[in-house]
């Protein structure tokens, strides 16, 4: 059994079947030294700002609105801040990994395939590779959405190729300059949640021009708070709210992994890279949990202008705005959930590009996909991965809003599946450590583990197998197939190159490699210069990013 890293020279390959704690010295390499490799061009408010814009897109501006329409708005709120939870761990999880070991083109299936198998390895990277190929689409269709709300006379293609080419452009330059426009798309992202959570409180307190009273929870008693789905009384109830947790996992699959991703080409990743994981999730926790609740203030579940009713398909913090009768403002916020879908997008490209670059090199994909230019970007990758994102073309025939969620149910249940083996690949890890003693040397380790992981195991488990528990009711063979086609697909892949290579089923503990390549990393780490301060606006800046 092997598991392979990329040298200055050539393709190195370590031999697990040595004792973990006896690595092979000629396989060191030290980074140091600049070789062929992608660039380390991001920085710490890049790497932040990043996973934030990630997690921040068309999921929450756009799809919230489908939850609340099927759910009711108290399901919306509880399914958004259950999901964070979930998020937390699967973020602390990978941030223990990859700050031990933040190497250059390493990506969550090299991880796998060290501390777990090479098969699963296999089966993850391109169950990745497909989630954000499809996420490329999802943005692209909700973009065509979002545009479609002002009824232009312009072909829905014509929009999704604008915003495709965008995406496209700004990956297959230089990594800083991809950094640089993802901070500035997530900066108006942020601003916009801002500004629209101050607004749902003068909202709520009735200060909108053709409101004559507090608004208060009104919609929560008119509408209903939890509403029926699939069957009647508390069991409705019920199913609505877990319905509405399964499609909350849409607007933050994958966004745990940008960060790391985002690693090897990250400026003093063991001080970056922590500090981004600590903030990523508690911010994510106070916008998704003000905007939730604030939805449901906003908008009635029963509008007809919601994702969902009528192939409709409006953001509901413009219908919100629309409502109330503030002029020309929800064109501006249509406006800004347009540049989400375009910054969300322009993530998922990047991070599929890398997943698929990593492959290359780690020989399970073609060694062309490892192919970079002089400004270090994988541009075979990002080509071959954006070319995914037009099947979002599919809009021309169908409406948004079916095409929309045909994406949403393919890359949720491909992003649980990625989750349970991130989790089992940590347990691995975990394992691993304390079989070599090296726990009290890992550089960043989080709480409650490993008990939080075996717990959100279950739970991420069990959202998998019900994912598309509404297809039964009644049976729908389109979205059956949506909702499922990722688990038989994974399984195929996993079990053909299980069978294909004969490897084992793991690694045993006892024949993991723990220490190749942690050197380096020690090496490189000792090379990172502290950021000083000079004054207390710098100090403030230094502390947000």
């Amino acid at each position: 059994m092997e598991v392979y890293l990329w040298s200055r020279k050539s393709e190195v390959t370590y031999d697990t079947k040595l004792e973990a704690n006896q690595p092979v010295e000629e396989s060191e390499y030290n980074l140091a030294n600049k070789h062929d490799q992608l660039a380390r061009g991001l920085k710490s408010r890049h790497i932040q700002f990043l996973a934030l814009g990630g997690a921040i897109g068309t999921g929450l501006f756009v799809g919230s609105g489908g939850i609340l329409s099927s759910s009711g708005p108290a399901s919306l709120f509880l399914a958004y801040l259950s999901m964070t939870v979930v998020v937390w761990n699967v973020m602390n999880n990978l941030a223990e990994m990859v700050v031990y070991l933040p190497m250059r083109g390493i990506t969550v299936p090299y991880f796998v395939g060290r501390f777990v198998d090479p098969s699963l390895a296999f089966a993850v990277g391109w169950n990745y590779w497909y989630a954000y190929a499809m996420l490329i689409g999802a943005e692209a269709t909700a973009a065509g959405i979002i545009i479609d709300y002002w009824n232009l006379p312009v072909n829905i293609a014509v929009w999704i190729s604008v915003v495709l080419v965008v995406m496209l452009l700004l990956n297959i330059v230089a990594v800083s300059f991809f950094g640089e426009a993802e901070f500035w798309f997530a900066s108006i992202k942020l601003i916009t949640i801002c500004g629209l959570i101050i607004l749902g409180i003068v909202i709520f307190f009735g200060g909108a021009p053709n409101q004559d009273g507090v608004l208060g929870f009104h919609y929560w008693k008119t509408s209903g708070a939890f509403l029926e789905y699939k069957a009647q009384g508390s069991l409705g109830r019920f199913l609505g709210y877990w319905h509405a947790f399964i499609s909350a996992g849409f607007a933050f699959i994958t966004s745990p992994e940008l960060i790391a991703i985002a690693a090897g080409e990250t400026i003093d990743p063991r001080r970056n890279i922590p500090k981004a994981a600590r903030r990523f999730v508690w911010r994510l926790a106070v916008f998704y949990g003000f905007s939730s609740l604030l939805i449901g203030v906003l908008v009635p579940s029963d509008d007809k202008n919601l994702l969902g009713a009528s192939n409709a398909s409006a953001s509901p913090f413009v219908i919100g705005i629309q409502r109330v009768g503030i002029p020309a403002l929800n064109h501006i916020i249509n406006g800004a959930v347009l540049t989400s879908a375009w910054s969300a997008g322009n993530s998922f490209l990047y991070s599929g590009s890398r997943v698929l670059y990593s492959m290359a090199l780690n020989g399970q994909a073609p060694k062309y996909f490892g192919i970079t230019n002089r400004r270090g970007v994988p541009y075979v990758a990002v080509l071959f991965t954006w070319s995914f994102g037009m099947l979002a073309f599919l809009n021309v025939s169908n409406t948004g809003a079916t095409v929309f969620n045909w994406f949403v149910s393919i890359s949720t249940i491909s992003g649980f599946v990625a989750w349970i083996v991130v989790m089992i690949t940590y347990l691995r890890f975990r394992r691993a450590m304390e079989y070599n003693n090296l726990m009290d040397v890992l550089p960043y380790r989080t709480s409650l583990q490993p008990y939080a992981t075996y717990f959100t195991l279950a739970i991420v488990s069990l959202l998998t197998i019900t994912s598309g528990f509404q297809t039964f009711i009644p049976f729908k063979a389109q979205d059956f197939i949506a909702a499922y086609i990722t688990i038989p697909v994974f399984l195929a892949f996993y079990l053909g190159h299980k069978f294909y290579h004969r490897t084992p089923w793991y690694i045993p503990v006892e024949q993991i490699d723990a220490i190749s390549g942690k050197k380096e990393m020690d090496e490189l780490e000792a090379m990172g210069e502290e950021r000083v301060p000079k004054n207390w606006l710098q100090k403030a800046w230094f502390w947000l990013a």
